[in-house]
């Protein structure tokens, strides 16, 4: 028995996307499905490797493509030009998070009442957004992730508990948009926790974040209570 993944093609309208996926062949019966969506470079290595680590948590992990097959940004620059277009139009953001849900739920491995989304940076806002939509999934996990709302995604009736794991110090996420989003999931009857980590930067998960101009800081115990946390989370909303 060993952990199996590969890649899978979806689509949003006649965008071709493609997902990875991994899961743990010892496990006969569905199983819970975690989608893991990436920062602002796209689909890369960072996130794959997240979902091997949740594959051999019993899970079945889907790595989410936003941008489409094979893309990539290579530079700061590359990057915010692919994310660009969806902090522009944040409908897009939904409409890729829904294709991948509805991939997710095709699959045979998965169990499709219980379904849960992570995110990193970027990846925080998308899982974010799926859950202003009122989406019926369990459970949303945001690790540094970029927190304002969108105009179009009123308060909503939020049905998914939602985790939101925070550096304090993180530029790209000040303590005015913490408390614009503590106050916006009260307001949606949202079940939510944010866990805020002192003298802590954005990108705390990724070990070659090493830019404290830019605000981008590796924190290896931030990166594994955030983690801990999120195992908490996924073994209680699926429990």
């Amino acid at each position: 028995m060993a952990i199996i993944s590969n890649t899978v093609g979806y689509l949003d309208g006649d965008v071709l996307l493609e997902g990875f996926f991994a899961y743990d062949d010892a496990i006969d019966s569905r199983r819970p499905a975690v989608m893991v969506n990436h920062a602002w470079a796209g689909r890369n290595d960072f996130v794959e490797n997240k979902a091997l680590k949740l594959a051999e948590l019993g899970y079945f992990a889907f790595a989410v493509d936003m941008y489409g097959k094979g893309v990539l940004g290579q530079s700061n620059e590359e990057n915010a030009s692919l994310m660009q277009p969806f902090m522009d139009e944040r409908s897009l953001v939904l409409r890729r998070m829904q294709a991948a849900l509805y991939a997710v739920k095709r699959m045979p491995w998965v169990d499709d009442k219980k379904i849960a989304s992570i995110g990193f940076c970027f990846g925080g806002l998308c899982v974010l957004d799926l859950a202003r939509s009122g989406v019926d999934i369990k459970g949303v996990v945001s690790f540094h992730g970029l927190l304002a709302a969108p105009e179009f995604l009123k308060p909503n009736n939020i049905k998914t508990k939602v985790l939101v794991l925070h550096g304090s110090d993180d530029p790209m996420a000040a303590i005015d948009q913490v408390i614009a989003l503590q106050k916006e999931l009260t307001e949606s009857g949202a079940d939510w926790q944010v866990h805020s980590y002192g003298n802590t930067m954005h990108a705390f998960t990724n070990p070659v974040a090493n830019d404290p101009a830019f605000g981008t800081v590796y924190q290896a115990d931030a990166d594994k209570r955030s983690w801990l946390s999120m195992k908490n989370f996924l073994a209680e909303i699926f429990g």
